[in-house]
């Protein structure tokens, strides 16, 4: 890919271009937990945005997109979103930067990468993060890591309208190779845990679907675990979020709050209490109990959060009587997207063939598979 963006660069624009990339990610576990100021337990993976830059000395920004095989040029004095195109992202970053104070000029880019889109992997938070840190090299900006996570995430806000949380920025920006981050999204501490797989592989299986329950699901759950917290608040003292309560404390809310309701919130708290099982875990090098708290993580996401669909539980399912798969769970905001499994290297292309041929028996549908590989944040090639 980095050849291919020289190449490229240099036809467009005779120029010789800085590079950078930067990662995609995945979430080992701690699904929903972020906008309930929880635990999440991400890591960037060896699926990047790879991003080509250099001055030009002109007022406009010239980029080129290798995926979409298309040219935009906007004026860096004056420019807004535009809904749906994939340069809203590269625009967003740009006007952060240049709210910050900092002084963009004009400058040529292409960019490209190999992040499978729609998959969950976050390709946006990796295009809006490598091209941040692409102006921050080319310009000799000194912006702080976690300053360019915040600019990332509000260049997705304010620009591409989606009010997603910090994880997939920090991820993309902060990966560390080998090891999953436990972030907390209260307080965006952060420590870092090695997953050492040995003879095991994390391998995504893409549904190859998206429901389109998705978006008012997610805004319904937020809502839900939002009225958890304000029961809790008239029965109990010093309660901020579903972070503050424990499986113990919703019990005197039985009387409030609908089963189903409260079940949102048990799926939180328990969640959280996973990602920390989960680190210990880790510490331990004990892979077989993360196995088994992916399995539990994703019972409840489908039965107490119902952000599953058949889809991915059929996916779930078929792993639990192989003795070589470890443990699978849905991965992200749910209703289609990818199941993350940790399964051993030598049983990969049987795990594929099984599956399928079982899922297009089933759905019709012919699914994905990505091996990926714990990586570095965004850096400069």
């Amino acid at each position: 890919m980095r050849k291919l963006i020289e190449t490229t660069f240099k036809d467009l624009f005779q120029k010789v271009p800085l590079i950078v990339n930067s990662p995609g990610r995945i979430n080992l576990i701690g699904e929903h937990t972020d906008y309930n100021e929880g635990f999440v337990m991400p890591a960037a993976i060896d699926k990047k945005m790879y991003v080509g830059i250099a001055e030009n000395g002109l007022s406009n920004a010239r980029i080129y997109s290798l995926d979409f095989q298309e040219e935009f040029t906007f004026d860096i004095r004056s420019f807004s979103p535009k809904k749906g195109h994939w340069a809203t992202y590269i625009m967003g970053v740009t006007a952060q930067l240049q709210q910050a104070g900092y002084q963009v000029k004009g400058f040529d880019m292409v960019f490209g990468g190999d992040i499978p889109v729609g998959a969950g992997l976050s390709s946006s938070a990796a295009l809006e993060c490598a091209a941040g840190f692409a102006l921050a090299s080319l310009f000799g900006f000194d912006i702080p890591r976690l300053s360019l996570v915040h600019y990332a995430q509000k260049a997705e806000h304010l620009f591409a309208g989606v009010q997603c949380g910090i994880m997939d920025q920090f991820a993309s920006v902060m990966g560390k190779k080998g090891h999953v981050i436990r972030l907390d999204c209260r307080d965006l501490s952060y420590e870092y845990f090695p997953l050492d797989l040995g003879d095991y592989q994390i391998l995504l299986v893409d549904t190859q679907v998206k429901h389109s329950l998705a978006d008012t699901a997610y805004n319904r759950r937020r809502n839900e675990c939002a009225e958890v917290v304000l029961m809790a608040q008239q029965n109990l003292v010093g309660v901020k979020s579903l972070r503050d309560l424990r499986l113990k404390d919703l019990d005197q809310l039985k009387a409030y709050i609908n089963e189903e309701v409260l079940g949102r919130g048990e799926f939180i708290i328990e969640e959280n209490e996973r990602v920390i099982d989960t680190s210990k875990a880790l510490k331990e090098g004990n892979l077989k109990k993360v196995g088994e708290l992916m399995y539990a993580s994703h019972e409840g996401l489908s039965k107490k959060y119902s952000v599953s669909c058949t889809e991915l539980d059929f996916l779930v399912e078929m792993t639990q009587p192989m003795d070589y798969v470890l443990g699978s769970r849905m991965m992200g905001g749910g209703f289609g997207g990818c199941t993350i499994n940790i399964l051993k290297k030598e049983s990969v292309e049987i795990f594929k063939e099984t599956i399928t041929a079982s899922y297009a028996d089933k759905f019709k549908k012919t699914p994905k598979f990505y091996e990926v590989n714990l990586e570095e944040g965004t850096s400069r090639l």
